[in-house]
């Protein structure tokens, strides 16, 4: 025991649990604790937290110191009072929007994916057949960013154009007159 040499903290490299089984018993654990976590923080601090989100097999799981769905609407709710205000203010959220529809995009270029690769296995040699939902999604994605792309077009040569007349310099009188 007195010759043991102790290790100390070391640091753990993360990467996927490839196991189905571990990988279960692992999410199903530090789930537990993550909504332990978040109990005492929304009792210590007193504020309204939520927790979303979905196990390895796509089931969604969520907790939340009050109605999660409270929290979702509160949350949108107050995005939507920061947005007006400063649009009101005249501060441009176009990149903002941008990255927004930018996330969206991927997460449905991942569900097309997906969509194509289950196709493909349930009906393997046939051909894939388009999905009209998602067409019509694409298609209101291609919309939201033409009109991002003008506003953003617009604020830029409202900026560039802008300048105070006032400030301008005055004419300069020759002086061999």
């Amino acid at each position: 025991m007195e010759n043991e040499t102790k290790r100390g903290k070391q640091k753990i490299e993360l990467k996927l649990i490839e196991c189905e089984k571990t990988c279960a018993v692992s999410f199903s654990k530090r789930k537990s604790t993550l909504f332990q976590q978040e109990d005492k923080l929304a009792t210590r601090s007193g504020a309204d937290v939520g927790v979303m989100l979905f196990t390895p097999s796509g089931k969604p799981c969520s907790y939340g110191s009050t109605s999660i769905e409270e929290i979702i609407d509160k949350f949108f709710k107050v995005k939507l009072e920061d947005h007006q205000r400063d649009y009101a203010q005249g501060k441009s959220n176009s990149f903002e929007a941008w990255e927004n529809l930018h996330k969206e995009l991927q997460a449905w270029k991942e569900k097309e994916k997906k969509r194509i690769l289950m196709y493909k296995i349930m009906h393997p040699g046939s051909e894939i057949p388009p999905d009209k939902h998602m067409e019509e999604h694409k298609l209101a994605l291609m919309l939201r960013l033409d009109k991002i792309k003008k506003e953003t077009q617009s604020d830029i040569q409202v900026e560039h154009f802008k300048f105070d007349l006032n400030a301008a310099p005055e004419p300069e009188e020759n002086e061999s007159s």
